[in-house]
């Protein structure tokens, strides 16, 4: 049978567009179809990029970087709204799109803007509003995304938000209640509290963020309280109601908070609905993701997924990888089997956590016998100088074989500083790589060494 394409992707994020242009590379008809008016998915148009973005402002605004070595603290204006706040953000969010569109087209990519639907497991249907288009590819590659979970009993209207529009919001609450306390809630607690927001931060969970490194934890929520968030876990909330020109939330042990605005953080869902699976025998579970095999191939043979329509982990940079393999798999590329088993985790919170490999806990649970080595940003030079004396980078090694088993970093650029232990440890190296490097000076990378040092002196007393 002959198709229109070798492989068409629905969705166009970072799974879809990587995915894309892996085929496109290797000489593949590719046809990639976007229902949204531009290409780049959650992440660029209401996530990852609109969410830095108003981090950065945050951090600017609030003088987070410089009230300690200056004394100095912008008051932000009463009147000042999100769009006033965010006014970069159309720019990079058009940059970001043109940069997507022109990678599609240097790839020779054929871009089908609509909404598409499966007709058999070849062929697609697209909604346009032009009209209907159907395209057959050999391979399809669903990359679909996800959408926040909006549970039927919250009326998401005027003072209450999830989290792909809480940023449309047209000035700066005084008071936040958010419900979640994920990587999501938690990053949007920092950035508005750094505005100067009364944030109150909720969840059911007896523990905050438990995938991290629980030292790494502590420190974060002790930030958290130095900027003002009220923190109250093991809550479950129980209704939502607007009252007169605010929000109540009350919970299942009898105490309510009132707040202006709220913001639902707790869970996404595959956006799955629209492609009427049915038709091809595919069925997503309950919160719409699809089930795949370490191919990411679904129980029908031609047909693939990845990114957030998966599910965990959900993140842009494990997405773009699942995208690639995915399609590796799909045509036979050899160069490209699996994604890697050491995932790096970045949190912009503020201040910044970052971590990759294991942590105390996970080694305590699996019988590893280990030793810790910290560095304080209050002893860099580099770390004094930008004026982040609270930042900590931690190394996790094995006693027996002193190989590097985890890297820990909250502070000042973590999500870039976890990157030189991820090489080492995926190279199967040991702390005394750390002591070979010479890291330039003044360096926040430098905190490596010292932090290997601390390991060393460990290491030596065990021995003596």
């Amino acid at each position: 049978m002959a198709f229109d394409f070798d492989l068409v992707v629905i969705g166009v994020g970072p799974a879809g567009e990587k995915a894309a242009a892996q085929a496109a590379y290797f000489g593949k008809r590719v046809c990639a179809i976007e229902g949204a008016r531009e290409p780049g998915g959650a992440g660029t148009h209401t996530g990852t990029v609109p969410s830095k973005t108003l981090r950065e402002t945050a951090m600017y605004l609030s003088g987070y970087r410089t009230r300690e070595m200056y004394g100095v603290a912008v008051e932000l204006e009463p009147t000042a709204t999100i769009p006033r706040l965010m006014s970069r953000k159309d720019a990079i969010v058009a940059s970001e799109s043109k940069r997507i569109r022109a990678n599609l087209a240097r790839h020779g990519i054929t871009l089908v803007r609509g909404v598409g639907r499966f007709i058999d497991a070849h062929t697609v249907e697209v909604a346009r509003p032009e009209g209907p288009r159907r395209v057959s590819g050999e391979f399809i590659l669903v990359a679909t995304g996800s959408r926040p979970a909006r549970p039927p009993r919250i009326d998401f209207s005027d003072h209450i938000h999830d989290s792909d529009e809480i940023l449309r919001i047209d000035r700066v609450p005084r008071s936040l209640t958010i419900l979640g306390a994920g990587v999501i809630g938690c990053e949007y607690a920092c950035m508005f509290a750094a505005l100067g927001v009364k944030v109150v931060l909720v969840d059911a969970r007896d523990a905050l963020l438990a995938f991290l490194d629980g030292e790494m934890v502590e420190q974060l929520v002790r930030s958290m309280a130095r900027m003002g968030i009220a923190l109250r876990l093991g809550q479950r909330w129980t209704s939502v109601k607007r009252e007169g020109d605010g929000v109540v939330a009350a919970f299942d042990d009898g105490s309510a908070i009132a707040s202006e605005h709220l913001l639902y953080a707790a869970g996404r869902e595959g956006r799955t609905g629209e492609l009427d699976l049915a038709a091809v025998g595919i069925a997503a579970d309950k919160r719409g993701y699809l089930q795949v095999n370490e191919k990411y191939q679904t129980n029908v043979a031609n047909i693939f997924a990845a990114g957030d329509a998966i599910g965990f982990p959900a993140l842009a940079a494990t997405s773009m990888e699942q995208g690639r393999v995915a399609v590796c798999h799909a045509f036979g590329f050899e160069y490209k089997t699996s994604v890697a088993d050491l995932l790096p985790y970045g949190i912009y919170t503020i201040p910044e956590v970052s971590a990759v490999g294991e942590t105390e806990e996970s080694c305590q649970h699996i019988g590893v016998d280990y030793v810790v080595g910290r560095a304080q940003y209050a002893q860099n030079a580099r770390g004094k100088i930008a004026g982040d004396t609270e930042g900590l980078l931690k190394l996790i090694v094995a006693r027996a074989t002193r190989k590097v088993l985890g890297v820990h970093v909250i502070g000042e650029r973590a999500t870039e500083l976890v990157h030189i232990g991820q090489a080492v440890i995926h190279l199967g190296g040991t702390v005394d790589v750390f002591i070979d490097m010479v890291f330039n000076f003044p360096s926040l990378a430098e905190a490596y060494k010292y932090a290997a040092y601390d390991c060393l002196g460990q290491l030596a007393a065990a021995k003596s």
